[in-house]
């Protein structure tokens, strides 16, 4: 590591690892949680100005934590592990503004990947109802088979799809990165970025049944 910044970033972690080795202190650190800055107005504990992705990370040894370290960063812990975790996170933020501006997130690799389902299902994203015969993994490995199939789904797995996008990804994303996707009281219906403009703009009327939004359907 020859940047810069990794001048500051060593010194920092070791400081607050119990090993003083950088080679065996990246090992004591896992990833905690995730913040998106859209403004991009945050800095990295190594110095570095603008980041997006605000990651914790807890030391599983002494129980610190280091806030807020940028996703460049936690790539030069050089550990394939924390790097996976990285870009699933970014694709859960790519994926709940999708949402939020559309309604739906398409279910392809701009927004999925395997690693991503799979930490979905460890997550505990997938709930045991009467629809998977009370086996939650069934909606995952029904998702998976879905994501490496070659062939276009049919209309029936399409439905299907949708369903478990909208019922359980979309909910945890909402719960798990912190952002609220306003739904109207009276039709239930989402509200988009561009619908929620043109609501705010009408006397908070939901543009699909003029129902007037509460505080409780607007963005925070």
């Amino acid at each position: 590591m020859t940047h810069k910044s990794s001048y500051k970033l060593i010194p920092t972690v070791i400081d607050l690892s119990v090993a003083k080795d950088w080679q065996e202190a990246v090992h004591e650190w896992e990833i905690q949680d995730c913040l998106e800055d859209e403004d991009c107005s945050s800095q990295c504990i190594c110095g570095k100005e603008g980041i997006r992705y605000l990651f914790s990370i807890r030391n599983t040894r002494n129980g610190k934590v280091l806030y807020p370290i940028g996703s460049s960063c936690i790539k030069k812990f050089n550990r394939s592990d924390l790097a996976s975790q990285v870009d699933v996170y970014e694709k859960l933020f790519k994926a709940i503004h999708e949402f939020s501006q559309h309604g739906y997130i398409p279910f392809t690799s701009d927004f999925f990947s395997k690693k991503l389902l799979t930490f979905l299902y460890e997550e505990g994203c997938f709930k045991a109802s009467r629809y998977n015969s009370w086996h939650p993994e069934k909606d995952y490995n029904f998702l998976l088979d879905m994501f490496n199939k070659k062939n276009a789904p049919s209309e029936r797995q399409q439905k299907k799809i949708r369903a478990l996008v909208c019922t359980c990804i979309v909910p945890y994303l909402q719960k798990k990165l912190h952002k609220e996707v306003p739904i109207c009281g009276g039709c239930n219906e989402i509200i988009t970025d561009d619908e929620y403009e043109l609501a705010a703009s009408n006397s908070w009327l939901c543009p699909h049944c003029q129902h007037r939004m509460d505080d409780a359907n607007r963005h925070n």
